[in-house]
């Protein structure tokens, strides 16, 4: 199967401080991939650099079989890539409706696309909050608002990064559900979390990275298998 996004032997700098070692990941269409690792080994940076928003300085990120390193971030969103970025950053002047319309699209060209209506139908918390604005939502409110605002995208790819951090544990038991139920429809995830027990059910593949490099990939089963690697890199 070919991959939808090829992340090859990337180089990343923040001015002359260089974060990512020819950092390299694959996901096929369909696969649920996580990256893993510690505080500041580069996980963001990593989605930053997919993003256009940090550019990769040296090597290779395909998406669908064309070359997107150096491409501006608004345009790799609109070849399909949508992001729910750590911090959730909806609009906070806008109400619920306004930031899922906001920015709808179907990039991935669907019979059957994600609508205001199948957003809140997914998390009905939403329709009960839909006049508020992004202000008067929790958080774990406007994290269910950044994950729909992403999904009216239409991605082909759907990236979170932190998924469930700084959540109550019921909300994160909410988001693990509904990314299920988007694993099953066929949605290809990258996903960033620190939940391993959560990532291990939901994921077919992981990405573990030490100081801006892969360090381990493997199955989940490969992981639960190998308790040296998660305490080594993750703090298991």
């Amino acid at each position: 199967m070919t991959d939808l996004l090829t992340v090859d032997a990337i180089d990343t700098f923040y001015g002359r401080s260089q974060v990512l070692f020819g950092m390299s990941l694959n996901i096929k269409a369909g696969e649920v991939v996580t990256l893993m690792g510690r505080n500041g080994m580069g996980k963001t940076t990593t989605i930053r650099s997919i993003m256009g928003l940090t550019p990769a300085a040296r090597g290779h990120i395909r998406f669908r079989d064309a070359e997107i390193r150096g491409l501006p971030s608004y345009r790799v969103a609109k070849v399909g890539v949508g992001l729910v970025p750590e911090g959730r950053q909806i609009f906070p002047n806008l109400s619920v409706k306004e930031n899922l319309i906001a920015t709808a699209a179907n990039r991935n060209g669907s019979a059957q696309p994600w609508t205001y209506e199948r957003v809140i139908a997914l998390f009905p918390r939403l329709a009960e909050r839909a006049g508020n604005m992004g202000s008067q939502l929790s958080g774990g409110e406007q994290q269910m608002l950044a994950v729909g605002r992403a999904l009216m995208t239409n991605p082909h790819l759907l990236i979170l990064d932190e998924a469930t951090e700084g959540l109550a544990p019921l909300i994160r038991l909410e988001i693990w559900h509904c990314l299920e139920q988007l694993k099953q429809a066929g949605q290809s995830i990258l996903v960033v979390d620190k939940n391993i027990g959560a990532l291990t059910k939901l994921a077919n593949r992981h990405f573990v990275i030490e100081k801006g490099r892969v360090v381990w990939q493997g199955s989940s089963a490969d992981l639960q298998a190998a308790p040296d690697i998660q305490h080594r890199y993750l703090g298991i």
